[in-house]
């Protein structure tokens, strides 16, 4: 008899480190264990598959839109590929930082899964320094996230002062249904005992029809042609959910000038920036949220992607034009 496969949703506001938790998740599984990862982006590019490619699990994107907007047929068939190519011990999904979670939930417990997947903990990674700002906190999705979630994680704990620690702790006493814990972390490091933990499906959103106006959309996001060297970059946008993305795809043969591109990032006052791109001395991946970068080396990839994120409209020729002065390969 096949046991259900264990499935969590790892769910959390933009910038607020879920990328970084699952990195670290896979980091410290079992050896022995299959773990597969179903990833969604609001941008149309795609990046989070390609920071997590490199931890040993089997990755699958769902770029340009949010999960609950194709929870009916298309993101049973993706996950059902998902699940036959992988046969994994562990599932686990990322929504978009701005997708909600309501309707993934019913699909992952519907009757058609109940013999498949075996939902436990679900988690949402928080921000202390956000938990008080109205921006956040009246957010629909950002509360329904973590009305949803089983497990509170209070990330980057590290960048926040004891007031907001405690803000935080204040509040978490009064969330009900009572939550199965409180984890304060640094950079995503949840120990792996928290995944035992069970769902409470007593759970409820304020907002469960959320996004059902919304027009579904494919389940892979159609990239275009092929990169090549007679068209070596495509850009491509995308709006919802009060925020808006551009993004690039760059063929594996252009090269960034590093010291450039990283003064790029600095100069932007963009809510999110993701990127994998290649660059003089090799490849390099791009975070970016609330002012503060981080690039660190990453494993060759088969193209370079940058994502920009923002809550206002962003000038894509403007950007673009100040972008490429520092492609060291003009095109």
């Amino acid at each position: 008899m096949l046991t259900a496969i264990p499935t969590h949703l790892i769910m959390g506001f933009l910038g607020t480190g879920k990328t970084t938790l699952l990195r670290h998740l896979l980091a410290t599984k079992p050896e022995h264990e299959r773990w597969a990862i179903l990833v969604n982006e609001f941008g149309e590019v795609g990046i989070d598959g390609a920071l997590l490619a490199d931890q040993g699990a089997t990755i699958k994107e769902v770029p340009g839109g949010c999960l609950c907007c194709v929870s009916g047929l298309p993101f049973q068939i993706g996950l059902n590929a998902l699940l036959h190519k992988a046969k994994p011990d562990r599932l686990l999904i990322e929504p978009s930082g701005l997708g909600h979670p309501s309707r993934i939930i019913d699909t992952l417990t519907a009757e058609h899964y109940q013999d498949k997947l075996a939902l436990k903990a679900t988690f949402c990674v928080v921000d202390p320094r956000q938990w008080q700002d109205p921006r956040y906190r009246e957010h629909e999705t950002y509360r329904d996230q973590v009305a949803l979630s089983d497990i509170l994680v209070a990330n980057k704990s590290d960048l926040c002062s004891a007031q907001q620690l405690e803000a935080l702790r204040r509040d978490y006493e009064h969330l009900q249904p009572a939550k199965q814990g409180l984890v304060v972390v640094e950079q995503g490091r949840l120990g792996l005992e928290w995944l035992e933990q069970p769902h409470d499906p007593r759970r409820r959103a304020g907002k469960p029809d959320a996004h059902a106006g919304i027009e579904s959309r494919p389940l892979i996001a159609d990239s275009g042609p092929r990169l090549s060297k007679g068209q070596p970059w495509r850009r491509y946008s995308n709006h919802g959910e009060d925020h808006f993305s551009i993004g690039w795809r760059f063929l594996d043969e252009l090269r960034f000038d590093l010291p450039g591109l990283t003064a790029f990032c600095e100069s932007l006052a963009v809510d999110r920036l993701k990127a994998v791109l290649p660059c003089d001395d090799g490849w390099r991946a791009f975070n970016m949220v609330g002012g503060q970068l981080s690039v660190y080396r990453i494993a060759p990839q088969k193209e370079g992607r940058l994502e920009l994120i923002h809550h206002r409209p962003l000038s894509a020729p403007e950007l673009q034009k100040q972008l490429f002065v520092h492609l060291q390969h003009a095109v």
